[in-house]
């Protein structure tokens, strides 16, 4: 899940003088890009960056989820996916390209994530 520390340009321009750093190392530390590492000074740059009234947003892809009159509920994923269960019978099934792919019956509320979490791996 891509996270990030949500912080004003005028604070990000502080910490790199304070830490003598360029701001491109201010961003990535912010940005919690793994692949520059993780080093003492980066967990430094993101304790300050809190301190300095930081907040950590995370990033999550738009979901479109629709109840219709049909009693039906649609939720297009990321991935091209579609969900859709039918509330009357509590029975569902999961599209891709067209195609319906795998079928529920009895779905709970408690199901829905697991359901989404295996829609999303389709490519």
């Amino acid at each position: 899940m891509e996270k990030y520390i949500a912080v004003t340009k005028e604070d990000r321009e502080f910490l790199a003088k304070a830490f003598k750093v360029t701001e491109r190392t201010v961003f990535n530390a912010i940005r919690f890009d793994e692949g520059r590492g993780s080093s003492e000074l980066v967990k430094r740059i993101r304790k300050a960056a809190m301190e300095r009234g930081g907040v950590v947003m995370v990033v999550v892809p738009e979901v479109e989820t629709i109840f219709n009159s049909d009693n039906y509920m649609r939720q297009y994923l990321p991935n091209g996916a579609m969900l859709e269960i039918n509330m009357k019978d509590d029975s569902g099934d999961v599209w891709f390209k067209g195609e319906r792919v795998r079928h529920y019956d009895n779905i709970r509320i408690s199901d829905i994530e697991g359901i989404q979490r295996w829609a999303t791996t389709l490519r």
